[in-house]
C-alpha cells in the first residue's frame, strides 16, 4: 500500500516535473519567437529606411515647371535690361556721333580764324595761307576716312558719277569718258556719300 502511494506520488512528481519542463519549453519557444519577430520587424524597418522614397511624378513635374519659369523670368529681365542699354547707347551715338569729326576739324577752324585776323595785304601770302589751310583740311578728312572720287580721264560709272551734261563731237576715244568734273564726289570708308557731277563725252 505504501509502495503504491509512493509510486503515485512519484508519478505525480514526474507529471508535475514534466508539466513544468513543458511550460518552460513553451515559454522559451515563445520568447524565441517574440525575439525573432522583433528582429524581423527591425530588419523591415531598416530596409524601409534605406529604401529611397520615390517622388510623386506630379510633384516632380511641378518642381521642373517652377524651375523653368524662374529661368524664363530671369532671361526676360536680362533681355529687357540689354534692350534698354542698347537703346541708350544708340541714342548717345546719334547725339554725339559727330564728336570725332568736329574735334578733328577744329584745328582747321583755328587756322581760318588766324588767317582772318591777319591784316596783310599781300595777295601771294594770302593765297599761300589758303592753300596750306586747304591741304590741312583735306588731310584731316582723309584721316576721317573721306577721300575724293577720281574723275580724271575715267570711264563714266553710275556707281561713282552723275552725268549732268553730254558733250558731243569729242571723238571716239572720249566717248563714254568723263570730260569735266563740275562738282567733286566723295567717299567715306569705300561708301559713296556724294556722287561726282560730271560731263560725259558723247
Amino acid at each position: 500500500m505504501n509502495e503504491e502511494k509512493k509510486i503515485n506520488i512519484e508519478d505525480g512528481n514526474l507529471e508535475e516535473t514534466a508539466e513544468k519542463e513543458t511550460e518552460q519549453q513553451t515559454t522559451s519557444d515563445t520568447c524565441e519567437k517574440s525575439e525573432a519577430g522583433e528582429n524581423e520587424e527591425n530588419n523591415e524597418t531598416e530596409e524601409k529606411d534605406n529604401t529611397p522614397e520615390e517622388k510623386d511624378p506630379l510633384d516632380a513635374a511641378n518642381e521642373q515647371i517652377e524651375k523653368l519659369k524662374d529661368q524664363l523670368l530671369r532671361t526676360i529681365a536680362e533681355f529687357d535690361n540689354y534692350k534698354k542699354r542698347t537703346m541708350k547707347e544708340k541714342a548717345e551715338l546719334i547725339l554725339n556721333g559727330s564728336e570725332k569729326t568736329v574735334t578733328a576739324i577744329l584745328p582747321v577752324l583755328d587756322d581760318f580764324e588766324r588767317a582772318m585776323a591777319d591784316q596783310t595785304d599781300d595777295p601771294q601770302a594770302i593765297k599761300e595761307g589758303m592753300e596750306l589751310i586747304f591741304k590741312k583740311f583735306v588731310k584731316t578728312l582723309e584721316g576721317l576716312g573721306v577721300k575724293k572720287i577720281d574723275t580724271d580721264d575715267k570711264d563714266f560709272d553710275v556707281d561713282f558719277h552723275e552725268a549732268i551734261a553730254m558733250v558731243p563731237g569729242m571723238g571716239d576715244d572720249k566717248k563714254g569718258k568723263v570730260i569735266d568734273c563740275v562738282q567733286t564726289g566723295y567717299m567715306l570708308n569705300d561708301k559713296v556719300i556724294r556722287h561726282a557731277k560730271v560731263a560725259v563725252g558723247q
